[in-house]
């Protein structure tokens, strides 16, 4: 595995679901300030990720998440970038909740787990740049 950039991303994120047929919560996709909002419809739910003061009125949220962002761009021919990171994550004892994009793959940890997961990602090589602090 090649050695990744990762960046700690500022604030803290939640992760929700909403009923399938529930209309994508007002204010969520307006104009960001940079931040990572991720909208997935099945035929079972509505998953929402995204800045915790944004997403609102949920069925079910999991607050308390950090995100860690790839740099990308990353080619579409690269492989195993998901899985190296998730693996060295859960040698660590990390959770996480990935979500990948055009460009790139997106980590949310739990936020108490935020230090270790970057421990865990230093050791594998990575860097790990961190603005928050």
């Amino acid at each position: 595995m090649r050695r990744l950039a990762i960046d700690v991303q500022p604030g803290e994120y939640t992760v929700a679901r909403y009923d399938a047929a529930a209309p994508v919560p007002a204010g969520l996709l307006d104009p960001p300030g940079g931040e990572l909002v991720s909208v997935v419809r099945t035929a079972e739910e509505l998953s929402v990720v995204g800045p915790s003061e944004r997403v609102i009125a949920a069925d079910r949220e999991e607050p308390g998440w950090r995100l860690l962002t790839v740099r990308g761009p990353l080619a579409f021919s690269l492989t195993g970038i998901v899985a190296a990171l998730s693996s060295e994550l859960a040698a660590a004892g990390v959770a996480l909740f990935a979500v990948s994009t055009f460009d790139t793959d997106h980590f949310l940890v739990a936020g108490g787990d935020l230090d270790r997961a970057i421990d865990a990602l230093r050791s594998g090589g990575h860097e790990v740049h961190r603005a928050d602090v």
